[in-house]
């Protein structure tokens, strides 16, 4: 019988895959950007509410709604449910086939991880909606990651051919989200906390579900509507560390080389006046998701250890850390004894040297798959919680001890596959994909590792 695509279901007699999949979805739940919405705002008594903050919802006090990410359009569907008829006009920007239809707010798809022609038109109508507020309104913001890619709004003297280049080659180089967006802010008119340059004096509600390592809102996508605490010589070092300056595109170099001489004014940090009416709430992260998790796991009779919410660095490297824990744990039951569910999050990155196609969860996946080759009892799951991993359909891969034993036997090479930044052929070969769908969520990468016997 041929291994199909894994999709989750809700049987209660599960495989061991079934079981890590129940654990991952349970992750996902935890993070739902509706449900992180409402634990967050509410009207009462004529009154918005937002934590320990309020507004008085007054006749004249218009409300704006500007969101920004993967998650953003069901974020906005739970502040529709919450504003309704009180919503003076919304806009949301979000990744291709991540949108769903909003009563109050226009949706605009972009490409995402490299921006594109129809997320520069869409973070205009952004700025030019925001820029209608005044000092009597507000400005619910909706951030979520992904958000970096899906609003480029060039820097004078910047094209999006420029964006485009820069954002391909810090992407192919491994340099982290924090660097990527380091040098995004510097290059664009609202990343950065710039876009409450544009709102008027409103005040900004800004709620932000997490996709980076340390949930730091002013890398968040970006951190369209937080102090920034990079600098354009910050920028300068991360292009020189990677030996980028003559390849980046020329009118980026000079950019960043003029605004590190003090020829561009800096982004706005902590004490620009633009922020006194500005709140920033984390309302969603990998480690909610992961705490969720780790309860599933304990009620589908493993014993859970998170390992870490902050897991970086190259995902081969990190997916052998992991492994080594596995086997740990099958030889000395430490720091858990089968049946153990072992649980970490963050994000790792893929530096290219091959010609293929996949993402990070599977670059991680086929490690882990050379790895285990012949360990019984164990299953390796590594799964965005976007349901998108890389620029391909699946939110990541499954791997256990039999997995590169199987494509052994249909003539592949598990290291060449490897070699060749070629994870998603692989397991579409084999028919170890985890295909989940876009998700309607994103707060990173989770990692479920069972050991079972």
């Amino acid at each position: 019988m041929q291994r199909k695509p894994h999709r989750s279901h809700d049987k209660e007699e599960r495989s061991p895959r079934d079981s890590a999949a129940a654990i991952f979805r349970a992750g996902l739940e935890a993070v739902d950007p509706e449900a992180c919405v409402r634990k967050w705002i509410r009207i009462e008594n004529g009154r918005l509410m937002a934590g320990r903050h309020e507004w008085t919802l007054e006749p004249n006090r218009n409300i704006y709604i500007a969101g920004i990410g993967k998650a953003s359009a069901a974020m906005a569907g739970a502040a529709e449910e919450i504003l309704q008829d009180r919503i003076t006009e919304g806009l949301v920007i979000t990744k291709y086939h991540h949108g769903k239809p909003l009563a109050r707010c226009r949706v605009m798809e972009a490409g995402h991880p490299v921006p594109d022609e129809n997320g520069v038109k869409a973070s205009e109508a952004l700025i030019e909606m925001v820029r209608t507020a005044g000092p009597e309104d507000i400005v619910v913001c909706l951030i979520s990651g992904g958000g970096s890619a899906l609003s480029p709004a060039p820097a004078e003297g910047i094209t999006l051919a420029d964006k485009q280049n820069a954002t391909r080659l810090l992407l192919d180089c491994g340099a982290t989200i924090h660097e990527i967006n380091t040098i995004r802010k510097h290059l664009s008119r609202i990343k950065g906390g710039q876009l409450c340059r544009h709102a008027g004096g409103a005040a900004v509600i800004s709620l932000i579900l997490s996709d980076v390592i340390g949930d730091d809102t002013d890398i968040i996508a970006s951190g369209p509507t937080a102090p920034d605490t990079g600098t354009f010589g910050r920028c300068i070092e991360i292009i020189e560390r990677y030996g980028l300056m003559e390849k980046i595109p020329e009118p980026v170099s000079k950019r960043l080389t003029s605004g590190a001489k003090g020829g561009i004014a800096e982004t706005p940090k902590a004490d620009d006046p633009i922020f006194a009416r500005v709140v920033n709430r984390i309302v969603g992260s990998n480690a909610d998701a992961l705490d969720a998790a780790e309860k599933e796991a304990r009620r589908l009779g493993f014993q859970p250890v998170v390992l870490t919410s902050t897991i970086r660095g190259e995902a081969r490297e990190a997916a052998k850390f992991l492994c080594a824990v596995l086997e740990e744990v099958r030889r000395s039951g430490r720091p858990a004894a089968p049946p153990a569910c072992i649980l970490s999050g963050g994000e790792t990155t893929v530096t290219i040297a091959g010609s293929g196609k996949g993402g990070r969860n599977m670059e991680m996946a086929l490690a882990a798959a050379i790895e285990l080759e012949g360990k019984p009892g164990v299953v390796f799951l590594s799964a965005g919680t976007d349901g998108t991993d890389g620029p391909t359909d699946a939110a990541g891969a499954f791997a256990d001890g039999g997995v590169a034993q199987r494509a052994r036997a249909l003539g592949l090479s598990p290291r060449r596959f490897l070699a060749n930044n070629d994870s998603y052929h692989f397991f579409g070969k084999t028919e170890d994909l985890f295909i989940t769908g876009p998700t309607g969520t994103n707060v990173m990468d989770l990692q479920i590792m069972l050991c079972y016997a």
